[in-house]
């Protein structure tokens, strides 16, 4: 059904005429002091019409008057105002994150632009199986979480290289320290003031080092825990890019 032929039914179920949608909106606009919520009979019957998109205010009023959530009036136009998280991770795909909702667009973009360049010269696409993202993803288990390992962080590259996404059991939040061999060594998804961070931990006194891979080039990060550092969970999966020879 064409959109603006539901706004003609949703206004005809409620028994309103167009010109008690502009009466309405004159009480809104006034209000507000702004004309840009007024809506005229004859722009709401071009709307209705002709599947014109209106302005943002104007929705706003015809929420208002209809009793509809605004949300679900964009929706008639393609506009998903829940998916703002999901395409903002989008634009910031060089920054370590943590969503469960965003990889499958996520992914696509990185399959299409990501190309990085390593120390080494040798350029790693950034795309991983669509099979083991789907495992990593699709889980059921609220325990839990997801995050994407940003292209710029090399913290524990090469065991979990830029582009990753990892499995995060948010149970496991205690640091531990003992453990038989680098492999076997808890990896940890650490929440700081305004990013994420992925790596083995060490508490120190009241500080939280974040320890990189030794292959890795990167440096020790120290936080005062619980106040620049918390941890997320354990990392208890992810999956990884293989070297692209070319």
């Amino acid at each position: 059904m064409p959109v603006g032929e539901g706004l003609k039914n949703l206004r005809r179920k409620l028994q309103i005429s167009v010109r008690q949608v502009e009466v309405a909106s004159r009480r809104i606009a006034e209000a507000k002091n702004d004309r840009r919520f007024f809506i005229s009979n004859g722009w709401l019957t071009q709307i209705e019409t002709r599947d014109s998109e209106p302005n943002i205010c104007k929705l706003v009023s015809l929420s208002a008057i209809y009793g509809v959530p605004l949300s679900d009036l964009m929706k008639n136009y393609g506009v998903d105002i829940n998916e703002s998280e999901r395409l903002h991770s989008l634009v910031r795909p060089h920054r370590t994150q943590l969503s469960a909702t965003h990889f499958d667009m996520a992914n696509e973009q990185i399959k299409r632009n990501a190309r990085i360049e390593l120390s080494n010269s040798t350029t790693v696409l950034v795309a991983a199986t669509t099979e083991l993202r789907k495992q990593l993803l699709l889980s059921t288990d609220q325990r839990f979480t997801c995050g994407y390992i940003g292209l710029d962080d090399f913290t524990m590259y090469p065991m979990i290289r830029p582009g990753a996404l990892v499995r995060i059991d948010t149970r496991q939040r205690k640091i531990q320290t003992a453990w038989p061999n680098e492999y076997n060594r808890p990896i940890y998804f650490i929440e700081l003031r305004n990013s994420y961070a992925c790596g083995w931990c060490e508490l120190q006194g009241s500080s939280l080092l974040i320890i990189p891979h030794h292959s890795s080039k990167c440096s020790v990060r120290t936080f005062v825990y619980m106040r620049e550092a918390e941890i997320v969970g354990r990392v208890t999966g992810f999956d990884t890019n293989c070297l692209d020879g070319s």
